[in-house]
Parts: C-alpha cells; sequence; structure tokens
C-alpha cells in the first residue's frame, strides 16, 4: 500500500502475468464468459461453479434496509432473487428501499432502490409488488410468499431475528458478524442443521474473483511460503465528520427543508422566465430545470422522512437509553440514537472488529489457508490486542482505534511448534493514510490486496522487478471484474468495475436454495466459515478490552460445543 503509480503499474503486470499464463482457468474463464454471455449468464457462476436459475427467482423479504440493506438491494440480480417483502421501522430507510440513496451519485449508484432494479416507475407501482412491513417484522416471517429472508439489522438482533425466521421455515443469509457473541453464532449453527435450512452469512470475500485468483497465486508458490501478513483499514474519521454517526432527527433538519423549498420556488419562477424567453438567451433549457427540480425533490422527499424518524418509539423495539459518565457532563444516549447509530454500541455492535476487522482477518485465514494440503480453515492460535476511545469524545463505547497481532500455524507447524504466520492488524479513525487492504509477505514474494479493488504482486520486497512468470497472449485478458449483467461482455476483455462478491453470494445462495442438497450444494460461508470469522472478531474483542493475550481453543470453533470465549454456554431454546 503507498506505493506510487508507477511501482503499483509493476505490480499489476506481474499479477496479471502470473494469473493470465497461458493453459489457466483465466483462459477457460474468459472464453466461457464470453459464450454465456449471450445467454444471460454471469461470471459468477461460472467461477464459482453455479447455475443460471430454473425456475422462478426465489422470493425473499429483506428484514432492514438501511445502509447495507440498500448495498444488498442494488447488489441483488433479479435472475436470482426476487424481493417481495421488506421490513424496516424507520420510514427514511423504508423510503431509500424503494427511491435507493441519492445522497451523491457514487452512493446511489450502490444504493439504487428497489424501483430502478426492477423498472417501476413509481412508489405506488412498487408497492403492488413488494409487501411493507414498518412496524413488525414478524408478520414478514409469517408471509407465505416469502421463501427467504435477508437480515441487515443491527448486530445484537441477528440470532433472534435469524433463528425465528428458520423457525418459520425460512433460510437465511444475514449480514456479517454471524452474531453477536459466540454462544448466539452457536445457536444460529444448531438451528440450521436442526431444521435442514440454509443459513449464510455475508463474507463477501468468499465469492471475490479477484481474490480467489491470488488464492490461486498463492497455492501455485508464486510467493513461495507465506510467513506474515499485515492487513489494515484506516478511515479519515474525525468528531463531527464520523460515517458511524449519522445526524439524528432535529431542527435543523427543518431549517434545511425551509432552505430547499425556496430553492424550489426559486427555480420555478426561473424556468418560468426562460418559458417566457422561448430559449432564446438561455444557456440553460427547460429540461435542464427540469432535471433540477427532479433532484431537488427527492432530497426533500429523503430529509422529511429522515426528519419523520423522530416519530420512532425506539424503546418500543427494545433500543434503550444509555448514560456515559463523563467531565463536567454525563453524556445521555437515547434509545432513537442507539438505533440510528447502533455500530457506536458494544450493546447493539460489536465494534471496529466486527465491521472492518472481521472481513480482513476472514481474508487473512484465505490466504494461509490457501497453503495448506488438507483444505481444512486455518484457524488462529493466539491474539494480543489493544486499542481505545483515542480521537472521540466520550459519545460512543467502542473503540476507535484497535491493534491486534495473531499468530496462525504455518503447515509445519506440528512438526516444529516454531512454523507459524504472524498476522498484524490495525484500524483506526482520523488518518486515512493507506486506505484498506492486505499485504501477504511470502519466502519468493509480497502479493499486496487495495481496497478489494487491486491485486499487485512483487519479486521479494522489490517493487520495481518482476517474478519469474511467462507473459500473458497479447489481446483480451480476463480480469478480475464484475459479473453485472449490462457489462458481461466489457469485463471479459478486462474493462469495467471489480465485484466485491455481494452479487455472487446472493447469487449462489438463491441457486443453492433453488437446488436444495443440505450438504453438498452450501452456500461458501455456512455455519461452520462463518462462526470461525465471529470467534476470531469477539475474542479479540475481549483481549482490547481485557488488554491481554488470549489462546484460541479448538472448541470455541465447533458448533457443537458448549465452550465459548465469554464462557456462557450455547442455549437454543432462548
Amino acid at each position: 500500500m503507498n506505493l506510487s503509480p508507477e511501482e503499483k503499474a509493476v505490480g499489476r503486470d506481474n499479477f496479471n502475468a502470473a494469473i493470465g499464463s497461458e493453459h489457466t482457468r483465466r483462459d477457460f474463464l474468459k472464453n466461457s464468459l464470453l459464450a454465456g454471455a449471450a445467454t444471460g449468464v454471469g461470471l459468477g457462476a461460472f467461477y464459482f461453479g453455479y447455475e443460471k436459475l430454473k425456475g422462478d427467482p426465489v422470493r425473499v423479504g429483506m428484514i432492514g434496509t438501511g445502509d447495507e440493506g440498500g448495498v444488498l438491494i442494488g447488489a441483488h440480480s433479479p435472475d436470482y432473487l426476487n424481493i417481495v417483502a421488506i421490513a424496516d421501522i424507520r420510514p427514511y430507510n423504508v423510503h431509500r428501499a424503494f427511491h435507493g440513496d441519492q445522497s451523491s451519485p457514487s452512493i446511489y449508484a450502490i444504493r439504487t432502490g428497489l424501483m430502478k432494479k426492477y423498472n417501476w416507475k413509481t412508489e405506488d407501482e412498487a408497492r403492488k409488488h413488494v409487501t411493507v412491513y414498518d412496524d413488525d417484522y414478524h408478520e414478514l416471517l409469517k408471509d407465505k410468499n416469502v421463501e427467504a429472508v435477508i437480515i441487515a439489522l443491527p448486530l445484537h438482533l441477528h440470532d433472534k431475528v435469524a433463528i425465528e425466521a428458520m423457525n418459520a421455515g425460512k433460510h437465511v443469509l444475514t449480514e456479517k458478524l454471524m452474531g453477536h457473541s459466540v454462544h448466539q453464532c452457536k445457536n444460529m449453527g444448531r438451528v440450521a442443521n436442526q431444521k435442514k435450512l440454509h443459513l449464510a452469512t455475508g463474507h463477501q470475500r468468499h465469492y471475490s474473483i479477484l481474490y480467489d485468483n491470488a488464492v490461486d497465486t498463492i497455492r501455485r508458490g508464486l510467493i513461495g511460503d507465506i510467513h506474515h501478513i499485515r492487513a489494515q483499514w484506516h478511515r479519515g474519521n474525525l468528531p463531527g465528520n464520523d460515517s458511524w454517526s449519522p445526524t439524528l432527527p432535529n431542527e435543523d433538519m427543518k431549517k434545511q427543508l425551509e432552505v430547499y423549498q425556496k430553492e424550489l420556488v426559486e427555480i420555478a419562477a426561473l424556468k418560468k422566465l426562460l418559458q417566457d424567453d422561448k430559449g432564446k438567451n438561455a444557456k440553460t433549457t427547460i429540461a435542464d430545470w427540469e432535471a433540477t427540480t427532479k433532484a431537488l425533490n427527492e432530497k426533500i422527499a429523503q430529509l422529511e422522512l429522515k426528519y419523520r424518524d423522530k416519530n420512532v418509539d425506539a424503546a418500543k423495539y427494545g433500543y434503550q437509553q444509555t448514560v456515559l459518565p463523563a467531565t463536567p457532563n454525563p453524556y445521555t444516549c437515547s434509545p432513537l440514537e442507539e438505533l440510528i447509530r447502533w455500530r457506536l454500541w458494544n450493546r447493539t455492535g460489536g465494534g471496529l472488529m466486527a465491521e472492518l476487522g472481521s472481513h480482513q482477518l476472514d481474508a487473512s485465514g484465505i490466504f494461509i489457508t490457501a497453503m495448506r494440503k488438507d483444505g481444512e480453515k486455518a484457524l488462529p492460535l493466539s491474539v494480543s490486542a489493544t486499542g481505545g476511545r483515542h480521537i472521540f469524545p466520550l459519545d460512543r463505547d467502542c473503540e476507535d482505534h484497535v491493534y491486534c497481532t495473531y499468530e496462525y500455524p504455518a503447515p509445519e507447524y506440528k512438526e516444529d511448534p516454531n512454523k507459524k504466520v504472524v498476522v498484524t492488524y490495525s484500524s483506526i479513525n482520523g488518518n486515512g493514510f493507506g486506505g484498506y487492504g492486505e499485504v501477504v509477505m511470502g519466502t519468493k514474494g509480497t502479493l499486496i490486496l487495495e481496497r478489494e479493488a487491486e491485486v499487485m504482486l512483487y519479486k521479494n520486497a522489490e517493487t520495481q522487478t518482476t517474478v519469474g512468470v511467462k507473459k500473458a497472449k497479447s489481446g483480451p485478458v480476463l480480469d478480475t471484474t464484475a459479473s453485472a449483467a449490462p457489462a458481461l461482455a466489457k469485463a471479459a476483455i478486462g474493462d469495467g468495475p471489480v465485484s466485491k462478491g455481494y452479487t455472487e453470494e446472493m447469487e449462489h445462495f438463491a441457486w443453492c436454495i433453488r437446488n436444495f442438497d443440505f450438504e453438498q450444494n452450501k452456500p461458501k460461508c455456512y455455519p461452520k466459515v462463518a462462526l470461525a470469522d465471529a470467534v476470531i472478531a469477539l475474542t479479540t474483542n475481549i483481549a482490547i478490552r481485557d488488554n491481554r493475550r488470549i489462546e484460541f481453543k479448538p472448541e470455541w470453533f465447533d458448533i457443537n460445543s458448549d465452550e465459548t470465549p465469554e464462557g456462557v454456554k450455547p442455549d437454543v431454546t432462548v
């Protein structure tokens, strides 16, 4: 990370040459994708071994349509999933589910909303196809039209809602982390096994073609034996500009609405002048004014709904008031604030390790597992960690900085306990230098992954030399890009955005349901895999808060064992 453009170019060329070598799966995938584009089969299906659905798409209910729920709505493929119901107690989130998040063009491109996804012209038209449950998600679980649910709720609700959904006979895809505690995760896994229903967790790197190609590079020995991984997720969040602390409904929103209303009046007056002038002396057309008016009306609608969130009785849904002691004045978090800013509170969220670190420790485990011959997931031996609230005021109880060191067993560990892979991880606020990604160091080379978008390969520690691989033949080479339907052919020749795996994880989830075989056709992040990621993140939180080293017990990773790092036994009756 933090390489010059020239150094990055060298690394990208090395990586593309390595995985673009003759007779590799990239040639097969390139030809398969080009052949399949005409039939509408995406890259994910070819790459991860599933097919286009036979029969109707799986009918899904979305429980939670906030920030992450909006990402999943924007990323899902209607060829595989048909969202027939949504549940959310916040008017603002319901609005965004239909209209998308139009806070900015870049955000709207990710959270496009159901109307755009299904080409519905109005919300009234959309509501003829999508049932809205804005008070009680239990009514959605009773809906016989819903076959499966996607849960994108605050972390502390994952186990409760997932278990209720499985007891109602629904397959479940829940956002990461799997659960708020290890005993809750084990409860979820046990119910899934008892009910013989699919339970998937959204660690999307398991469906990232970019990461899978990196794994292939490791397996082929191009970087030698991994001995160290350095991972980080650094963000420039500062007090007053914190993405985890969205604005609460307040009087400032009312004032902003008044400003927007005045702008509408001014735009209408200018438009009338333009019409009277018949455009003779105007640089702006009627269409421009109409587009501006439409965009402003959408801003007004979103802000009005955001302000209406103040009427949500968050305490009715279990959210609580918290008083934090502070000098000179204590900080009081209302139930509504806990609902809207749930990531800031340990009772409702899991902090930096659950939200960010779990992704990168998942990736580190994937890379270390790639060196194993038995295919078993590599599990850590120990964690030492520290962290705290270093730059933010006492308006939260989660850490804003964490620093962690993990020991993993290398393949030769049983014969020689000195053979270990050390993973270091930091997640900080206040300085985004280096962004996020992983540096994988081997005895022959270094693999660098940045922002889930780029992979670079270097010989040893040098950034200007190439590895000993045959250059790819001239002409188009398949890049690690998304399987977005409109860009299939474009993606096949290496031009287009890189998929982060959301689309593929949901497509495969639907395929596993339609081609049901509980033992053979599993989502890639099924309970055993997801539990391991949860154990690592949640045990790290204990290490941070106790400021100590913890050795992982194998029993913690076993769904059928009652052992947990927090010392609470699983109980599926809860």
